[in-house]
């Protein structure tokens, strides 16, 4: 088992990996920076999605292997600074980057404002499409891999998390069977897998249902706005495979986090608890606590939930 926290092994093993480029709170810091999240399907669609793009996010690209030609859509949580000020830079620097493919963004009411005045005033010109989409609450998108659903949290201005949830997957081909009941090797194999009934050579007629597993489930990943406790949060965590939680505060300061519209390590944690999420993973840390002091924050969420972690700049997490 692959537990959190830990980087993929084999390549190619797990078809989502999230990669944090920022993960402090408010204004950047030595250990931190602000918020940005990787959302890496590189098997499943050969793209990159952003969650949010702090100040200086395109510098911690530079720090990875991710390509700015590859971000297909980034996902804004809301309007606060430390959440969107990287988003002119990094369009910019696409197109520099040989990125000419199109690129779509989502976000709250007055995202459109923001990036185009910047563009507009900076006379910045793009050389591939651009679209903005300002969202409400409900499906923000869909095809046949991913959906993504967006609900909107409890802060002190439009706030959103966002659902991003897989598609069932066709079962694994039940290959030993195939060999012992003589269905040779060859693209039959591939229309057995696909769930076509097929006729060999010999006149059989191959029903797939018995030759393949039970369909897989897709993985479920919640990445919350900043935020109070609040029941959407709970929502959209439903059995997530992994919620990504800001945890601003530690336990004793709740009434700081309440009045600032943020979250402790212990109500993060509640909220993964009543979500029946699999995992947890705090991020949007505060820098008034020191390195040592994030273990005392761990503990905190732990005494609740048993598979949590704070994440660090440049953690990668496998959603295995």
């Amino acid at each position: 088992m692959v537990h959190i926290g830990q980087k993929k092994i084999n390549k190619g093993v797990f078809p989502i990996e999230l990669l944090f480029l920022g993960t402090g709170a408010g204004v950047p810091g030595k250990r931190r920076n602000v918020t940005s999240i990787a959302l890496k399907m590189l098997n499943e669609r050969g793209a990159v999605w952003l969650i949010d793009c702090g100040e200086a996010t395109q510098h911690q690209i530079l720090h990875t292997s991710l390509k700015p030609r590859r971000i297909e859509k980034i996902f804004i949580t809301h309007l606060h600074g430390d959440h969107i000020f990287g988003l002119p830079g990094l369009l910019g620097s696409r197109s520099f980057q040989g990125g000419n493919e199109p690129l779509t963004v989502y976000g709250p009411a007055g995202i459109r404002a923001f990036i185009e005045t910047s563009l507009l005033v900076s006379n910045t010109h793009l050389q591939y499409p651009l679209l903005i989409e300002e969202i409400e609450e409900g499906t923000v998108f869909e095809d046949s891999h991913i959906t993504v659903t967006a609900g909107k949290l409890d802060h002190g201005i439009d706030s959103y998390g966002y659902r991003f949830a897989e598609k069932e997957r066709a079962g694994e081909l039940l290959v030993e069977k195939l060999r012992a009941d003589h269905i040779p090797p060859g693209p039959v194999y591939r229309k057995i897998k696909d769930g076509e009934t097929v006729t060999l050579s010999d006149g059989r007629i191959i029903n797939p249902a018995p030759y393949t597993s039970d369909p897989l489930p897709g993985k479920i990943v919640a990445i919350l706005g900043d935020t109070r406790p609040c029941e959407c949060a709970v929502r959209l965590a439903q059995r997530a495979d992994m919620l990504v939680h800001e945890a601003t505060f530690d336990a004793k300061s709740e009434q700081m986090a309440r009045d600032y519209f943020h979250s402790t390590t212990r109500q993060a944690a509640e909220t993964a608890l009543r979500a029946g999420a699999k995992k947890l993973c705090l991020t949007h840390i505060s820098a008034r606590y020191t390195k040592e002091e994030e273990q005392q924050l761990l503990a905190e969420a732990s005494e609740l939930f048993a598979s949590v972690a704070i994440a660090h700049d440049f953690l990668e997490v496998p959603i295995d």
